[in-house]
């Protein structure tokens, strides 16, 4: 009798295993183990294929606070040619969005091989792994409000982050925020027009850009927000 040796197919993770508070104080000193300088981060293990890119090529997108990974996914799907990096601060999250493409990767041979999560603090470990002018585009999609006004010094957008923002996003580069709170909307706004290196995109700008309307839905964030009916607010900023 022969033994069977078939492979049994990867399926993806299931989100009842990886629950956690939706929110986490990023204030708070979380164990994170962080390189000193981003010459340090040994990118090869997160993409397979880094290697391969050119110089040049290095990550350029990065999605802050990116949840369970849906957007990132979507990126993925997008801009096969480009490295998109995932920055969660929760620890069951990201192992989930990390078991994902794990997942993804099987399931998917030669796809979704430039994507990648790491559990890190966005708000004081940014500069670890990007050099000054690296990133082409980052993602602030539907972060926590922290709605008590004595937590306003937590919301993810505020002047001092913005400059860090400014040093390791490219010139011409794009911010992308969106949320389904007003007040928060407001936030961004003011303080994104506040600080002297960036500048909002036109509506008809905002329209035009591929990535707009995969803004709604790809998230996990966003997805429910549609389910619920509630309102999103987007704005879309250029680094100058």
């Amino acid at each position: 009798m022969t033994a069977n040796t078939e492979k049994k197919p990867v399926s993806l993770p299931q989100k009842r295993y990886y629950r956690q508070r939706a929110h986490s104080n990023p204030i708070a000193d979380h164990c994170f183990n962080h390189p000193a300088h981003p010459d340090e981060v040994n990118w090869v293990e997160y993409y397979p294929d880094y290697d391969a890119y050119p110089s040049s090529k290095r990550v350029e997108f990065a999605d802050v606070g990116c949840g369970y990974g849906g957007f990132l996914v979507t990126l993925s799907e997008m801009f096969p040619d480009r490295l998109a990096i995932g920055l969660e601060i929760r620890v069951k999250v990201s192992d989930y969005v990390m078991d994902r493409i794990k997942a993804l990767r099987c399931q998917h041979v030669g796809r979704y091989r430039n994507i990648a999560c790491i559990r890190t603090n966005a708000m004081k470990y940014l500069p670890n792994y990007f050099v000054k002018h690296q990133l082409d585009k980052m993602f602030f999609l539907y972060p926590d409000p922290h709605f008590k006004k004595a937590k306003h010094k937590w919301r993810i957008i505020n002047q001092a982050l913005l400059s860090e923002y400014a040093y390791v996003l490219k010139k011409g580069a794009l911010v992308y925020t969106m949320t389904d709170v007003d007040d928060l909307h407001k936030w961004i706004v003011q303080h994104m027009a506040e600080h002297p290196l960036f500048v909002r995109l036109t509506p008809e700008e905002e329209a035009s850009d591929p990535i707009t309307p995969k803004l709604y839905e790809s998230s996990e964030e966003g997805a429910k927000v549609v389910r619920n009916k509630g309102c999103h607010f987007l704005a879309i900023f250029r680094r100058i």
